[in-house]
Formats: structure tokens, C-alpha cells, sequence
């Protein structure tokens, strides 16, 4: 028996969100080697850290008003659409951008990365590095964000993040390919869906954004030696 089906090719993920997601998985990579090696790597750990943290302010922003499938209201589903997935009753527009699960899944990721992050700009280990912002916050927030960020947020980060690769393994052996499609922003849809958007305009403005992004984690970066 042949299966007829016939597949629409979609263009889901733009260029710019398939960039920030790599760039994020080598921004955060380097910061979980540096922060463990110590000493002098903690050097690259500040400067992969603001890295990440413009990468943040783009994706942030990106949400808004990004592609279609980028965009935040894309994938905010109530609390009955993910019981009902995760019954097996999904809806056609779950296998197209995130569904309920990859979507919590998202959100969760960003919110900790964006605590880690914070956490680390009011952080002092108390022997040569602190954050750019331990100046403008009490010794109590420093000394706080210091053990979530040193000891707590890494490991809620870790974990995350190996419940991602487990979730995309899964969907592997179920025959969908998630980092196929994060590479060329492709999917082979049964059914039509709305394009995102991805053109030259699209990737222009996202290239300025990423710039004023970077610009501002940059000044924050600097903050340290203006503090007094």
C-alpha cells in the first residue's frame, strides 16, 4: 500500500531565530565549561555570559515581532491544550512551530537563563570577579544571587537542558527531525500553514536589533567602572 500523501514544505523558523538558537547553544556551552574550569577562564565565562545576555534582549524582542512561528503568541497555549496534547489530542498547528510541551519547554529555559543571567551581573566571588552591577545592589542580593547563580541556577540550567536533547531524541525516533528544521527552517507539512516571514527586510531588521542588543550588554559591561 502507497502512501499518497502529499507534504507542503513551510518555511517555519526564520534565519534569525535559527541563529540565536546556535548562538545560544554555544554561548551557553562556553559559559558551563568556564564557570567550571575557574581561574583565568573566568574571563571568557563574563564575556560569553554578555553574549548570552544579548542574545536574551534579541530573542526577547524577536518574540514580538519576529516570524510567524517565532513569535511568542505563537506558542502560548492554555492549560487545557496541554492536557489535551499530551492525551493525544493535539491540534494540526501543534506539529507546526512548538507544541504545548516544547512550548513550556521554551519558556522555561528562557525564564532560567534570564535568572541565571541576572544573577551573575550582581554576583562576587569575593576574590577577582564580580558582576558589572554588584555596586548598585545591598550586600545581602549580592551575596544571594552569588549562591543561586554558583550553586542552584547552573544545575536547574543543566537539567533543562538535558531534558531538550532527551526531548529531541524522542521526536527523532518518532521520525521527526527538530534540528533539521532549526537548520534550514524548513518543515514537510501534511497540512498547509501560514509562512513565516524571511526575507531580506526581516533579516536586516533582526541584524540591527541584534546590534542594539549587543550595544547595550556591552554598556552594562562597563557599569563596573563607573560604579564609583
Amino acid at each position: 500500500m502507497h502512501n499518497n500523501t502529499t507534504l507542503t514544505k513551510v518555511r517555519v523558523w526564520d534565519l534569525p531565530t535559527r541563529l540565536f538558537h546556535w548562538g545560544l547553544v554555544i554561548g551557553v556551552s562556553g559559559l558551563a565549561i568556564s564557570g567550571t574550569v575557574g581561574a583565568s577562564a573566568m574571563v571568557w565565562h563574563f564575556r560569553f555570559g554578555y553574549t548570552v545576555l544579548a542574545l536574551l534582549l534579541f530573542r526577547i524582542v524577536w518574540g514580538l515581532v519576529g516570524g510567524r512561528w517565532s513569535r511568542f503568541g505563537a506558542f502560548i497555549y492554555a492549560p487545557q491544550s496541554l492536557i489535551n496534547y499530551l492525551k493525544g489530542k493535539g491540534r494540526p498547528e501543534h506539529s507546526v512551530g512548538h507544541s504545548p510541551v516544547g512550548a513550556l519547554s521554551v519558556f522555561a529555559l528562557l525564564a532560567i537563563l534570564v535568572l541565571q543571567v541576572s544573577s551573575g551581573l550582581v554576583s562576587d566571588d569575593e576574590i577577582a570577579f564580580a558582576g558589572p552591577l554588584t555596586a548598585f545592589v545591598s550586600n545581602a542580593t549580592v551575596s544571594v544571587a552569588t549562591n543561586y547563580h554558583a550553586n542552584i541556577g547552573k544545575w536547574i540550567l543543566l537539567g533543562l537542558a538535558v531534558l531538550h536533547i532527551v526531548a529531541i531524541v524522542f521526536y527523532l525516533l518518532r521520525k521527526q527531525n527538530l534540528v533539521h528544521a532549526m537548520v534550514h527552517g524548513d518543515k514537510e507539512l501534511v497540512r498547509p500553514a501560514p509562512a513565516s516571514r524571511d526575507d531580506l527586510a526581516s533579516r536586516t531588521a533582526a541584524l540591527l536589533l541584534f546590534m542594539l542588543c549587543a550595544g547595550l550588554s556591552y554598556w552594562i559591561s562597563t557599569l563596573d567602572s563607573v560604579a564609583f
